[in-house]
């Protein structure tokens, strides 16, 4: 299990509500995709599970030592009073819902007597992945709970669960996470980053470093700089575009090609936020103009070079020489 950073606040309110006794059963962690929610969510349902077997833990906050049993039962998927629900692996890949067989699945836990402790907890990553059924199978038991059974339902979209479903939680908002929490996560989950890559991966994470992680080894770094000069000098002879163009279109460049597509109408949409007047009505346009492309370019195999030769463009349009 990672080490998790931020989202002070959201800790005490569950660790308060936890020791008072009157915690609620069912919990909607809300906000948006890869800022560690569901991290969250199992560090604190072990933390719920370690305090309540013993032996005690000292330490504020979610930390559970890594010699505690309970950490040792849940790490190796053997705490009988666990469970942990999200789409299944198959062999043509992971499964697009969470079925109502999973949901069914926990009569063996919500059926029985605790075993290690009073307390039972279910984490399912995520609500929005429940098929229908498995979402109505769900609220059954979120309707008549049993005694000191607790729920973590991670949402990235909680208006899109069911009404009831959300009517039976109380909801629990997660922020992005600031600049330098995302610096000192992303140092920990790779040594070997260089500061430069860092800040980039800051950049593009835009405060969720599920997201910034997905460019790591992409050498983000030369790509935001090519975008930054792009956007402050022009390239009026559209040297830097073809460069840029001929290196990632090469076919070993794949993966960097792709992260390009992001990056540019991010980049862009940024860039936007900077501005006013025309200016900003200007960069709103060339980002509309660079969204469609990308989101197409794949999809539609359109060439390589010429796509990113156009991306850089719309980029280029952002100089202050084009205004």
């Amino acid at each position: 299990m990672t080490i998790l950073l931020g989202h002070e606040a959201q800790t005490r309110t569950l660790t308060m509500a936890a020791r008072s006794g009157r915690m609620h059963h069912g919990w909607i962690l809300a906000g948006p995709r890869g800022i560690g929610k569901a991290s969250f969510a199992r560090a604190l349902a072990m933390r719920l599970l370690a305090d309540a077997a013993g032996p005690p833990v000292e330490e504020e906050g979610l930390f559970v030592p890594q010699s505690h049993p309970i950490r040792r039962l849940i790490e190796a998927s053997a705490h009988p009073d666990y469970a942990e629900l999200a789409p299944l692996e198959k062999e043509t890949g992971t499964a697009r819902n969470i079925s109502v067989d999973q949901i069914r699945g926990l009569a063996r836990l919500t059926q029985s007597a605790p075993s290690l402790s009073q307390r039972r907890v279910v984490v399912v990553d995520s609500a929005d992945d429940l098929e229908r059924g498995a979402a109505n199978a769900l609220l059954k038991t979120l309707e008549e709970p049993p005694a000191d059974m607790i729920f973590l339902l991670v949402s990235h979209a909680p208006g899109r669960l069911l009404p009831t479903i959300r009517s039976r939680c109380r909801t629990l908002r997660f922020a992005p996470l600031d600049a330098a929490t995302m610096r000192a996560v992303l140092k920990g989950t790779d040594e070997t980053l260089s500061p430069q890559e860092v800040d980039a991966l800051v950049r593009a994470g835009e405060g969720s470093p599920g997201q910034a992680l997905r460019y790591a080894g992409l050498n983000l770094s030369e790509i935001e700089q090519a975008l930054s000069s792009l956007a402050t000098a022009g390239d009026p002879g559209n040297r830097q575009r073809l460069a840029l163009a001929k290196a990632l279109a090469l076919k070993a460049a794949k993966p960097r090609y792709e992260a390009f597509l992001e990056r540019a109408p991010a980049f862009i949409a940024q860039a936007a936020r900077t501005k006013q007047g025309p200016a900003l009505g200007q960069a709103l346009d060339h980002w509309e103009k660079a969204r469609h492309l990308a989101g197409g370019a794949v999809i539609l195999s359109l060439d390589p070079a010429a796509v990113v030769f156009e991306l850089a463009g719309h980029v280029a349009a952002l100089a202050p020489s084009h205004a």
